[in-house]
């Protein structure tokens, strides 16, 4: 399937595997790239600068195929050595940048002078607008659907895709509720370039995290997801735990004085325990709505080719059947 997306990433198909930590590293990433996707290691789960630029050198081993690291910019008070991060980036031959979280301008002229293509992950038209205005050469719109940090306006992506539509001139891919053809097909009907998958593909066998987690999302369905951390304004979508009841009987008791420390013990550095080590109940962990929709563990090449294949299908066999003579 030719598209902007695909033009514009040299990739086969017009699937993203989106940056999640303490999931996107290199076997997953290569496996999506391998796929014909665009894979993508999250850069700050390593650490450090010097341990992304060996994920990525053990990336690079396992593939030869465009793939991405993915930067969340953080608030300057807790910011990393981003342009270490960077220099790491651009030494392991990475020309595909995912950037999250806060405007990522600051960071643009030293990603550009080096060919890199960035790819902005947006929860809005107006910030899509201002991510196109920044020099992004493309958009990860992600809808209220989606696992992680859905904004704060709440606009699902029956509207917000077109909307972005209606917006951009730059190419933009559909992000939650991402889970298979039908999935790919309706959002490129309603004007993305492609999909981002980020839960779906935890779900594969290739995924590095404890079994636990890829029975989890595979048990859950749609309804099995909270909003946390709403009275902060960072608003978070996670798989339901105990964990996640803690916090949300915190800020029904805490009110308009909640404070990130209140509930620190229960966000903070639980991911490893999660997805290494399988504690499901150990803290409020990303999930998307789209867990609904996934009722397997399949490779990421079976998973690929599968929604290609039945993408086909729709658009040539039922769409087309559609059409009056």
């Amino acid at each position: 399937m030719k598209t902007r997306i695909t033009e514009l990433f040299g990739i086969e198909h017009p699937i993203i595997q989106g940056g999640m930590h303490f999931v996107g590293l290199a076997e997953l990433a290569a496996a999506v790239s391998n796929a014909g996707g665009l894979g993508t290691i999250t850069g700050l789960t390593q650490g450090t600068p010097e341990k992304l630029a060996a994920e990525i050198a053990r990336c690079n081993d396992l593939t030869d195929k465009p793939f991405a690291v993915n930067l969340t910019f953080l608030p300057s008070f807790s910011e990393p050595p981003y342009a270490e991060y960077i220099d790491a980036i651009i030494a392991g031959g990475v020309r595909i940048v995912e950037t999250a979280g806060r405007n990522p301008e600051k960071w643009m002229p030293k990603m550009k002078d080096a060919g890199i293509k960035v790819i902005h992950k947006c929860t809005s038209v107006r910030h899509s607008l201002k991510a196109e205005a920044i020099g992004c050469d493309a958009v990860s719109v992600d809808g209220f659907e989606c696992g992680g940090h859905p904004g704060e306006d709440d606009v699902p992506n029956m509207i917000l895709l077109p909307r972005a539509a209606d917006e951009l001139t730059i190419p933009f891919v559909a992000s939650g509720g991402q889970a298979d053809a039908r999935s790919l097909v309706a959002s490129l009907a309603m004007g993305a370039e492609g999909i981002n998958m980020g839960t779906r593909f935890i779900a594969t066998k290739e995924a590095p995290v404890h079994q636990n987690v890829k029975d989890a999302i595979v048990k859950a369905s749609e309804l099995d997801t909270r909003l946390v951390m709403r009275p902060l304004r960072n608003t978070e979508r996670v798989l339901d735990n105990k964990a996640v009841d803690e916090i949300l009987a915190i800020e029904r008791e805490k009110g308009a004085d909640l404070k990130i420390t209140d509930i620190l013990e229960q966000v903070a550095g639980v991911y490893p325990k999660i997805m290494q080590e399988g504690e499901m109940d150990a803290g409020a962990w990303s999930c998307g709505m789209v867990a609904g929709l996934i009722d397997d563990v399949p490779t990421v090449k079976e998973l690929v080719d599968r929604i290609m294949k039945e993408a086909d299908e729709i658009i040539a066999g039922r769409l087309a059947g559609m059409r009056s003579a």
